[in-house]
């Protein structure tokens, strides 16, 4: 069997979508890549987490092509390959339709970045992209998809690192990371900035964004060479 390292960290890393409520039944997916030979391991399509194993993973290739497994890869395979190879930086993607996320996502709003929790993971807001095109919907929905994420870190020049995560207008969150485990912390993480900031909005539909020096010494406490944060 191929990637077998790969293979659990990849069945691990979707087994926590369930254990930290951000999926219902089979709403969600973790993949990872192996950069060494560019092939990606991905939760199969419409699996139920209780059913789900190390060996029913689907590998694919970077072209979609499937190279071992017996099960259809997720329905969300198109998306995930266009970020990876937009951005080879990325070792994990996480797809949920977590409540409050999707709020956002529903409502087509960034996230702002109203204080130092959303600052201290995400450098800035986090990004809702336009809406998808009836000709891109209808075209190669799932791909499209992946290209309006990468188009809009690119036209709002924003480094996929320093946000690693996005809304979808109309659907839903996409975050990422180095690898599987660190793309689910910021799934997690995202859902949480999510609830704050709708509350935030609750408290004081006029609140502003948190002044830029509080969210840069945050995030660079915690990120760069200048980071201090922790052990």
């Amino acid at each position: 069997m191929m990637l077998e390292y790969l293979r659990q960290q990849v069945y691990e890393a979707n087994m926590e979508l369930p254990r930290h409520g951000l999926v219902t039944y089979t709403w969600g997916n973790v993949s990872a890549i192996g950069h060494e030979k560019g092939l990606i391991v991905i939760k199969p399509s419409g699996v139920d987490y209780n059913e789900l194993a190390p060996d029913n993973l689907v590998i694919v290739d970077m072209d979609g092509n499937v190279v071992e497994g017996s099960l259809k890869p997720s329905s969300d395979t198109k998306t995930h390959l266009e970020l990876y190879n937009a951005f080879p930086a990325l070792g994990g993607i996480v797809h949920t339709h977590s409540t409050y996320a999707v709020a956002w996502a529903q409502a087509c709003k960034d996230i702002p970045a109203f204080g130092t929790t959303h600052a201290d993971y995400f450098y800035g807001a986090v990004p809702c992209t336009r809406k998808l095109t009836q000709e891109e919907v209808d075209s190669d929905y799932e791909r499209n998809t992946g290209k309006v994420i990468v188009e809009t870190f690119c036209d709002h020049n924003i480094d996929p690192m320093h946000v690693p995560g996005v809304l979808c207008a109309n659907h839903g969150p996409f975050t990422w990371g180095k690898d599987a485990a660190q793309a689910v912390y910021h799934a997690v993480v995202l859902e949480e900035v999510a609830k704050m900031a709708l509350l935030t909005n609750q408290v004081n539909p006029n609140t502003a964004p948190a002044p830029q020096y509080v969210l840069d010494k945050h995030y660079h406490r915690k990120h760069g060479s200048t980071a201090y944060y922790g052990q």
